[in-house]
């Protein structure tokens, strides 16, 4: 691709998180980086037909009006768009007909159906032989458990014959053909890490349907193009639908400018702080405590713990809104920064914190069970969830460097957590390393270049981190109170139990 195609050629992100998505327009110029969101919407989770449920008709609605919107912005900017590509959450999914039509609006990982099925699956296939095919820490969210949970419960729907997770659904419906992009397929705990297929005999042995599954495909594979009839309806020209690494996770990853050794941390609604490798690490020791082997784009390993994040915060903030009552980041970061003394802290991974009715109130309750001093107002009660996220992840960066067997000289934050300036310095602080954090939106940006090396304007992954870093340099914390922190981790650790969430 000529220079001056760089600067007509636009890729498109769909970037579906848990509850809202965004549509961003990207063009990787020959001196400029363009990225720029031409769509935002909420897809909130509803109970239907006995369980949480998400729309993917309204979520498919909203897309196509993003791609409208984008078709829209490209022209004004004298270029068009010439591949597109949707990236989500893990582990859910879609059933499918023989005609492709959906059977049911999909369950969300947050339905309480996996209750107790983990242990149904242990008692098949013991605990330490799924990890060791599969290599994907336990969750009880994961896909085994919620396909394991649907089939003996209500059971897989009549005339069940496509199984597809939720980027791959969106792909499908704007034209693409039915697969299974690698990087979320291996969110499911039901790929081989070895050998980067369905482990078929894991599925037989829990009687699992393993003809639903669709080909599994890599990063940057070409799906299609945008169906004629949508071409039509949303006035888009015939764009090449390209698979990214479609697990958010992964495009975060990829959109990541990593330092030689240093950890990522996705800070968001979760927590995902670890390496990329280039091949799996599953041990006893990675099974103890409990890390994934999750897969990543080019060739790699995406090693990392899946841990709390901002979603106890939110809830919290959620219900101050709702009591008319809320403090504006910029403002409440400064508050916290002002208190002498953190006011006490939470194990964040505890499952209470899962999806209680009223957030606050457990968190109250958690600090209480603890015998600490139980603050009621904005300020105190966000430095202990900031406070206590920033310990976490100084354990499992600990836990990270027994693992791999190297010192983590430093730790990159991205995702929408690396605005908060307060969490961004208390992990340096915790963590004793140094922290960059951004770019903000490295999921969508990882997705657009998976698409731009897929077509071609970049030769490498390496070649695109250092066009990003070049345009995005990232914002430096250095560790500072070193002392004060290690106190804290000592109190941390009796109150966590060390936790290792195994």
């Amino acid at each position: 691709m000529s220079s001056q195609r760089y600067d007509k050629a636009f890729h498109l992100a769909v970037d579906l998180g848990a509850g809202s998505g965004r549509v961003v327009l990207g063009r990787f110029g020959e001196a400029d980086l363009l990225s720029r969101e031409v769509h935002r919407f909420t897809h909130p989770i509803a109970r239907s037909a006995g369980h949480l449920r998400w729309n993917s008709r309204h979520i498919f609605g909203e897309i196509k009006q993003g791609i409208r919107n984008a078709c829209e912005a490209s022209r004004d900017l004298g270029g068009q768009i010439v591949s597109l590509g949707v990236d989500s959450w893990g582990v859910d999914y879609a059933l499918l007909d023989q005609s492709g039509a959906l059977l049911e609006e999909p369950v969300c990982y947050r339905d309480d159906r996996t209750l107790g099925r983990m242990e149904e699956v242990f008692a098949l296939v013991p605990r330490r032989e799924v990890y060791g095919r599969t290599g994907i820490q336990f969750l009880a969210l994961n896909t085994l458990y919620q396909l394991f949970a649907h089939a003996r419960g209500d059971g897989l729907p009549p005339g069940t014959h496509r199984f597809l997770m939720t980027s791959d659904l969106f792909h499908y419906l704007l034209g693409g053909q039915p697969c299974a992009e690698y990087t979320n397929a291996t969110t499911t705990q039901m790929v081989n890490a070895r050998t980067g297929e369905w482990d078929g005999e894991l599925l037989d042995a829990l009687g699992l349907p393993a003809a639903i599954m669709p080909v599994i495909v890599p990063p940057g594979a070409c799906l299609g193009t945008l169906k004629p009839s949508l071409q039509s309806e949303i006035s888009a020209p015939p764009i090449t639908i390209v698979a990214p690494a479609t697990h958010d996770t992964a495009c975060a990853v990829v959109g990541t400018p990593l330092e030689e050794g240093w950890a990522f941390l996705s800070s968001g609604t979760w927590s995902l702080l670890g390496v990329e490798r280039t091949d799996p690490l599953i041990n006893d020791a990675s099974y103890r405590l409990n890390f994934t082997n999750e897969g990543g784009a080019f060739g790699t390993f995406t090693f990392l713990k899946n841990v709390a994040g901002l979603w106890i915060l939110e809830s919290c903030r959620k219900q101050w809104k709702e009591r008319g009552v809320l403090i504006d980041y910029g403002a409440l970061a400064r508050a916290m920064e002002e208190l002498p003394d953190s006011p006490g802290l939470i194990n964040p991974d505890d499952q209470r914190f899962f999806n209680p009715p009223d957030m606050l109130g457990e968190v109250q309750s958690s600090l209480r069970d603890s015998g600490l001093p139980v603050p009621g107002d904005q300020v105190a009660i966000s430095r202990v969830v900031l406070d206590s996220l920033a310990l976490r992840c100084s354990q499992v960066v600990e836990h990270l460097e027994v693992l791999i067997g190297t010192r983590v000289p430093g730790i990159h934050i991205v995702g929408g957590g690396s605005r908060n300036e307060y969490l961004n310095q208390a992990t340096a602080d915790a963590c004793g390393r140094p922290v960059l954090a951004g770019p903000v939106e490295a999921t969508s940006l990882g997705n657009l270049m998976v698409q731009a090396i897929a077509s071609g304007r970049f030769a490498s992954l390496a070649d695109a981190r250092a066009f990003v870093k070049w345009h995005l340099p990232g914002r430096p914390y250095t560790p500072r109170a070193r002392s004060r922190w290690q106190d804290l981790r000592k109190q941390f650790d009796l109150i966590t139990g060390a936790h290792d969430g195994a």
